[in-house]
């Protein structure tokens, strides 16, 4: 039995409770009452995992289902790995001990490509055969979804098939399918069966071919009846739609340790290099009242003392004021903190802020993302600096002392002078303080400059652009090392090498399963995190495969060629990507949503939901 062999070595790894389960609102089912076993597969650690709300959702979700049982498992930390191979314990799951070979289905979220060896390890360690093609009908099948199932194909040869856009209904609706089909089941015919879903990409059931130079020539179904371009599932109404009125609660602190509630979906922004706000349009609501409602369920269920709005632009919300106040007023005796994701340069943040701090002041987070004026209307920010001056202005007259400021570098057509002007708004923002302080008493300041390096993604206006080389990457961050000698500064940069390989996966193709198979034999594990991430142990898996990172990465493409993720329909129309692009080039900016249509093609294609 795996739980008496965990018994004898938890003692030997750090963090032991993220490898034990039952925690509260945990959900353990009698066997005889679950005809189908779902794995909900999160390619990292146990802390990072359950503070993502996806997980939730869909695990509450399919557990108020008869007959349906989801359970979760994680990646082990390199520890953990160690040990369990010298026990002889596979990877299992923490509400049944199951390994994960005995699992009906499991699914993997694609929240970060530089997960993608976790994923290998994963299947690897639950007795799983690594390449779909290997798996027979008493193997599970392995499913994926998450942003960045928007572009499948580095993991074609892996996945059985991928759940384009939402999945509350669709992970149901394959599940039920399978549920049916279990009794005699076939794979290919169960995969022929879940191809026809709306969402659903088989990989297996199409073929790729190449040009000489590498580009696709042409994507083409085998099979009669599988669609030839696969529609993102949609969620239409957010308060219609399932959400959770409870939580797991972990023994140990995890990266986000508080109540979520989710805003809205989607985002009218239009930010040029944000994947996000085109693969989640158009926007979708949550009414304030079901917000108040849902937040107030959660914090008495789960004991949380902190409370986080989520969404991609949360101050966007139609009934934010209402919300935020209710909240205020709802949290205030209980002295329930209430956590923004990073905040508008405005004045209307300002006035949220002063309802926020009345409970308890959290940190604040801005995203300029870029230095000057000229590279925030090519990326179509919609910000100036009068709008951070007023912003610091007023949130230092309010009391807040800490400051983080996110940008990127390495944005396309940059030049050393945008670079040059990051630095120069960490500079005004203490200059800002300074004035300020001289008039109100004021605690120290402590300014937080991040930069990270800027990846292409498929579905954005810049998908066509060139990455950085690494030399033009570090240039950059040693440049902006020298230029910030202000020391109530911190300056903080993204690895170089870890973006120019999320950004081959990010533009890649079917032939990058072989770089990745490769370096995940070579011990790659845990790519996201420093200590473990081999830029050299990724460039000799590239090259002994054959792979071309700059083919990649750094390669400008052409808008007549044929993209890697062309058979996926985001919704966003390709003609709208190509005119926003060009609208960079030229500086022009394009209005928020909000204030008249666009264009982009979800108006049309998802019937005036926007």
């Amino acid at each position: 039995m795996i739980i008496e062999k965990l018994d004898a070595i938890l003692d030997l790894v750090e963090k032991p409770a993220r490898y034990i389960g039952m925690e509260m609102h945990s959900v353990i089912k009698p066997d005889n009452e679950v005809n189908v076993r779902f794995a909900f597969a999160f390619p990292d650690t146990y802390e990072v995992g359950m503070s993502h709300l996806g997980l939730h959702i869909l695990y509450q979700l399919i557990n108020k289902e008869a007959g349906l049982q989801c359970e979760r498992v994680f990646a082990p930390w390199p520890d953990m790995e160690a040990v369990m191979r010298s026990a002889d314990i596979p990877l299992y799951t923490l509400e049944s001990y199951r390994p994960l070979s005995e699992m009906d289905v499991v699914g993997f979220t694609l929240q970060y490509e530089l997960s993608y060896t976790n994923i290998l390890n994963m299947l690897e360690l639950g007795g799983i055969p690594v390449l779909s093609a290997d798996r027979g009908n008493h193997d599970p099948v392995v499913i994926a979804g998450g942003p960045c199932a928007f572009n499948p194909e580095p993991l074609a040869d892996i996945i059985d098939l991928f759940v384009i856009g939402e999945g509350e209904e669709v992970t149901l609706e394959l599940l039920r399918l399978y549920e049916s089909m279990k009794p005699n089941f076939d794979r290919n015919a169960f995969l022929k069966q879940a191809a026809q879903i709306e969402g659903i990409y088989v990989p297996s059931f199409y073929q790729v071919r190449y040009n000489e130079d590498g580009t696709l020539a042409a994507f083409e179904p085998l099979e009669p009846g599988v669609p030839a371009k696969i529609r993102k599932r949609l969620m239409k109404d957010l308060n219609q739609s399932y959400f959770p009125d409870k939580f797991i609660v972990p023994f140990i602190d995890t990266v986000h340790d508080r109540a979520m509630v989710e805003l809205f979906r989607g985002c009218t922004r239009g930010c040029r290099f944000c994947q996000a706000g085109m693969i989640y349009r158009p926007i979708r609501e949550r009414s304030a009242d079901e917000v108040v409602r849902l937040s107030e369920t959660l914090l008495s269920t789960t004991g949380y003392e902190e409370l986080s709005l989520t969404s991609l632009s949360t101050l966007d919300h139609s009934e934010i004021r209402p919300t935020i106040e209710a909240l205020s007023k709802l949290n205030e005796d209980a002295k329930i903190g209430l956590s923004l994701p990073s905040l508008r340069l405005d004045s209307f943040s300002v006035e949220v802020l002063k309802e926020i701090q009345k409970v308890r002041k959290t940190g604040l987070t801005f995203a300029p993302e870029a230095g000057s004026q000229r590279m925030r209307d090519i990326i179509n920010k919609n910000v100036d600096e009068q709008d951070l001056t007023e912003t610091m202005r007023q949130i230092f007259e309010l009391g807040w002392d800490k400051v983080k400021l996110y940008f990127m570098i390495g944005l396309p057509f940059e030049t050393m002078e945008d670079v040059d002007g990051i630095a120069g708004l960490g500079d005004l923002v203490t200059y800002v303080h300074k004035r300020v302080s001289s008039v109100h008493k004021s605690k120290g300041l402590s300014v937080t400059v991040s930069a990270s390096c800027f990846v292409p993604k498929p579905f954005t206006p810049f998908q066509w652009e060139p990455q950085d080389s690494l030399e033009q990457f570090k240039e950059k961050q040693r440049y902006l090392k020298q230029r910030i000698t202000n020391k109530k500064i911190k300056f903080s940069y993204h690895d170089a090498e870890t973006s120019r390989v999320e950004a081959v996966f990010a533009r890649g193709d079917r032939r990058i399963s072989k770089g990745l198979i490769e370096a995940w034999k070579n011990g790659a594990r845990f790519d996201g995190w420093n200590d473990y991430f081999s830029y050299e142990r990724w460039t000799e898996a590239f090259e002994k495969t054959g792979i071309d990172m700059d083919f990649y990465a750094t390669r400008k493409r052409s808008y007549s060629e044929l993209l890697p993720w062309d058979h996926i329909d985001a919704g966003v129309d390709k003609h709208f990507l190509v005119a926003e692009n060009e609208n960079a080039k030229s500086g022009t900016t394009t209005q928020d949503c909000r204030d008249g249509c666009i264009g982009c093609g979800v108006n049309v294609c998802w019937g005036g939901l926007c």
